[in-house]
């Protein structure tokens, strides 16, 4: 984060979550009263998959460090703007498509470079099975790179982000009819390309 965003003072969101965290809502009306500390929580919470989703669009890492640093500079300066009428994950997120957007739109979507998948390596496989994960995830990554920039987008915010359809349609600024159709024909194109190399199911 940039010189306003960094310096240390207590957070004032007046209640946890169930869990004992500042909600993300808290944390919005906290940084809309200035509290700075309250910026750098959020932007430890979602900071890392705000990078990979600009990541995956742009295909640059020091282009989508900078982007994802205006983001956060963006929700300091507009925090109080905020209506909770979306998750602030989702608004963070339309931020981040709106600014990643602006950068590339003289550029063709399709030779956009995206890498859609993380290697999560659970603890307890055994070697044989890490390579089996890898092997998986190269293949994933290599097919989603085959889809529609458009259709690799959908992906990426139903199964990286968890996203709802009417969340979807929010960040993409489309309809939720379009949001079905898109998730309908990714789906069924990257189905197919797993198929033609023997993956009838991919675990999530």
């Amino acid at each position: 984060m940039q010189s306003d965003c960094t310096l240390s003072c207590p957070v004032t969101a007046e209640a946890p979550d169930s869990r004992g965290a500042t909600s993300d809502e808290l944390l919005i009306q906290s940084i809309a009263r200035g509290d700075r500390r309250a910026m750098q929580v959020l932007f430890g919470r979602h900071n890392v998959r705000g990078y990979r989703f600009v990541m995956r669009l742009l295909g640059d890492a020091a282009l989508a460090e900078d982007l994802v640093s205006e983001v956060f500079l963006e929700v300091w300066r507009k925090a109080g703007r905020f209506e909770a009428r979306s998750q602030v994950s989702t608004w963070l997120l339309a931020i981040a498509r709106y600014k990643a957007i602006s950068q590339v739109r003289n550029r063709s979507m399709d030779q956009l470079d995206e890498q859609m998948a993380e290697t999560i390596e659970d603890p307890s496989d055994n070697p044989e099975e890490i390579m089996a994960k890898r092997d998986r995830n190269d293949l994933l990554r290599n097919c989603l790179g085959k889809l529609s920039s458009a259709h690799r987008e959908i992906i990426d915010l139903i199964y990286y982000h968890e996203k709802s359809m009417h969340e979807i349609a929010n960040i993409m600024q489309i309809p939720e009819a379009t949001v079905r159709t898109r998730i309908f024909y990714a789906r069924k194109q990257l189905a197919e390309l797993l198929h033609a190399h023997g993956i009838t199911r991919v675990d999530q």
